[in-house]
């Protein structure tokens, strides 16, 4: 900021009567706030953004999990059936239509 302009500001400033408004001891709170602000940790912002997206994919696992625990199969073929069949599958030669 240029310091002429600076020094004209501080001038205003202090030429205006303060207002019977203005809360008390309202500039020595908000100096203490602004004092008490340290800098911003990107490491904060990004261990707290990763904990919540841990939080959020350990809920959705659950219900996935839930779901797929409750909710009956259309497939009644266990899993070993369905790995064996899909793996054989490929060296099946029996014709399909066993009419040819």
């Amino acid at each position: 900021m240029n310091s002429s302009l600076h020094d004209k500001l501080i001038a205003a400033a202090r030429n205006t009567p303060p207002d019977d408004r203005v809360p008390y001891a309202f500039e020595k709170r908000i100096m203490a706030q602004l004092a008490g602000q340290t800098a911003a940790d990107p490491w904060g912002l990004w261990s707290r953004g990763l904990s919540r997206a841990a939080i959020y994919c350990v809920i959705f696992m659950l219900i996935l999990s839930a779901s797929s625990f409750f909710v009956p199969s259309v497939n009644q073929d266990s899993l070993s059936q369905a790995v064996d069949q899909t793996l054989f599958a490929a060296i099946d030669n029996t014709p399909d239509n066993p009419a040819n």
